[in-house]
């Protein structure tokens, strides 16, 4: 496997996982006593490292692979790496808004 090819899988992969830190803390909280769904939002910043893993990976293994003409795989998995990660950057920026709008109804009310 070459690295370029590497980089595309670990791109997907990281994008995977961006994509599902977030509902994975959300349904951790709901079957545990001693955590809140507030808890879950200390996963935001692990979904928002493994969105920009996901996306820098997938630029390089881009770069490379038309560096080499195509001659080299993993256009694809890095296509999918990149959607997953901004899928999960979107994710994390959108439970923290709604971390925000909390803190601030709890501080006003």
């Amino acid at each position: 496997m070459a690295a370029v090819s590497r980089r595309a899988a670990w791109s997907a992969v990281l994008g995977v996982l961006a994509t599902l830190t977030l509902p994975v803390a959300i349904f951790a909280t709901r079957y545990s006593d001693s955590y809140d769904l507030l808890h879950a939002g200390f996963a935001i910043p692990i979904a928002a490292a493994f969105g920009i893993a996901a996306i820098i990976l997938a630029r390089r293994a881009r770069v490379v692979a038309r560096a080499s003409l195509g001659r080299v795989g993993g256009a694809k998995a890095a296509r999918i790496g990149r959607l997953l990660g901004i899928f999960g950057l979107c994710m994390a920026a959108s439970a923290t808004i709604a971390l925000a709008v909390y803190g601030v109804l709890v501080a006003v009310g």
